[in-house]
């Protein structure tokens, strides 16, 4: 529950941050960017608490996560790309808090 809340929390921090005048659409934005969780509907089963998803899910791999980096660029997707770092950062960390992994490796 509380890396749940931490896409929630941080993209809000960030937001407030640096788009003070704009922070609810920059907010809505990043947050609009959990949606590439929709990858673990592929799993079985689609939650599993010990589970790595970077480098597991679809949308998680090491491509993916250098082109949401990409997307920090150009102004017009700063913000989607920003969100989808900070969504994939958070998920490594919560790898890194619950198995001492960064990424899931398979065995």
């Amino acid at each position: 529950m509380f890396h749940i809340s931490l896409h929630l929390i941080v993209p809000a921090l960030v937001a407030m941050l640096w788009w003070r005048r704009g922070w609810t659409l920059a907010y809505l934005i990043m947050v609009a960017t959990m949606l590439v969780d929709i990858d673990h509907l592929l799993a079985s089963p689609i939650y599993s608490p010990n589970r790595c998803s970077i480098g597991f899910h679809p949308l998680h791999q090491l491509g993916f996560i250098l082109l949401y980096c990409a997307l920090c660029i150009a102004p017009k997707t700063r913000l989607v790309g920003l969100g989808l770092c900070i969504h994939m950062g958070l998920d490594a960390l919560d790898c890194q808090a619950t198995s001492g992994i960064w990424i899931h490796e398979d065995i």
